[in-house]
């Protein structure tokens, strides 16, 4: 038989394939290499391995804490002298704005009748001391009763009281201030009608001006009277001053409680009714200074940090929050020395054995590890 190309190609083919099958190695199908790693192997390598967790020990420091109130300015007081006496205003002595002192003359009431009343009880005082003396030089001299001397006697002390009274309502008609102040309206003017109580002029004292605010029921007993603050005005300025009133009752509505803090106005610039924040300096407490990542849920949802225990077992310890911004937050309920997680928290559960290490270590071994690399690939 005539033997083809093609018959020629296969018997190379046939021969290439019985060398290879009669020196190589056969691996029968569905069988691993005996010396290869098992997924089991690598499993329980891994389980071998404690996690690692980046940690820090924490230690307290005594933190500097500030109250910040939101309020108004508010004068000292605000004192409306009223007429004592009616009639009309004949005068005002005083305009808006001025500043005036006690006794100082505010308006004056027509005098009226006043005047006519107080002269006639001036002239029957006069007959009444008159009456009183003759008769008395008459008992003495044994020519008059001592029943007659006791009815002048009285009518004497009527007519004095009766002059009193008149005197005293002519000292009405000028009303004179009762504290010391700066003018304010409402105040009567000239022509007005008064009655007995009604407003002559309002008098408003602003030194020492007061600043009025609300403290939350959970800080209230963060301060007390006499504590010092200080007062930052709308208007850019600054004044100091000092707690003197804490109400003992809280607001029913929005459970604050209203407290005053006085501030020294000698030159009447503090105005009254601005709006103004009071920052008071409370007393340092010691606390826990931590980056607010580090903090985590319990099951229970507890807010806390996890720690590495003297056995490497992972704690949970929940906190009270003091103060938390974006950067940092103060909590409390913490020991000196724990060693808190900062890194890997959120992967650990609390009984886990882990592998702490801190920042140094970890910075280590990764510089360890990249140095490996890089020897491996020269």
């Amino acid at each position: 038989m005539k033997l083809r190309g093609s018959h020629l190609v296969s018997l190379a083919i046939l021969a290439g394939i019985g060398g290879w099958m009669f020196t190589g190695e056969l691996i029968e199908g569905g069988q691993a290499d005996p010396n290869a790693e098992t997924i089991a192997d690598r499993q329980a390598k891994l389980t071998n391995n404690a996690f690692r967790v980046r940690i820090v020990e924490l230690q307290p420091s005594e933190r500097t804490r500030t109250l910040s109130i939101r309020g108004r300015t508010q004068a000292e007081s605000m004192v409306s002298v009223r007429a004592e006496t009616g009639g009309t205003v004949e005068t005002r002595a005083v305009e808006k704005g001025q500043m005036v002192k006690p006794g100082d003359l505010l308006c004056v009431i027509d005098k009226g009748v006043r005047q006519t009343q107080l002269d006639q009880a001036k002239a029957v005082l006069r007959q009444a001391q008159e009456d009183y003396d003759a008769n008395k030089l008459l008992v003495e001299r044994g020519f008059a009763t001592n029943t007659k001397l006791r009815g002048l006697k009285a009518a004497l002390d009527t007519a004095v009281a009766q002059l009193a009274t008149a005197e005293q309502d002519m000292s009405r008609t000028e009303v004179r201030a009762t504290v010391s102040g700066q003018v304010q309206t409402p105040y009567a003017e000239v022509g007005d009608n008064l009655r007995t109580g009604d407003v002559c002029v309002t008098l408003m004292e602003t030194n020492p001006m007061l600043f009025s605010g609300q403290v939350p029921e959970r800080e209230i007993g963060a301060i007390k009277p006499g504590m010092s603050a200080s007062v930052n005005l709308i208007s850019g300025d600054t004044v100091g001053g000092t707690i003197r009133y804490i109400s003992p009752v809280a607001d029913a509505n929005t459970r604050t409680f209203n407290i005053e803090i006085e501030m020294p106005n000698p030159e009447r610039k503090l105005l009254d009714g601005m709006t103004a924040t009071a920052d008071i300096d409370l007393d340092p407490i010691k606390a826990y200074q931590i980056n607010p990542s580090w903090l985590t849920l319990a099951d229970d949802g507890q807010i806390g940090v996890r720690s590495v225990s003297t056995q490497n077992k992972v704690q949970f310890n929940p906190v009270k929050i003091i103060a938390m911004d974006e950067k940092q937050a103060w909590v409390d309920g913490l020991n000196p020395g724990l060693r808190v997680i900062t890194l890997g928290q959120n992967f650990v559960a609390a009984g886990e054995e882990v592998e702490p290490l801190t920042q140094q270590q970890m910075e280590a071994l990764e510089k360890a590890a990249a140095s490996g690399q890089m020897e491996t690939k020269s």
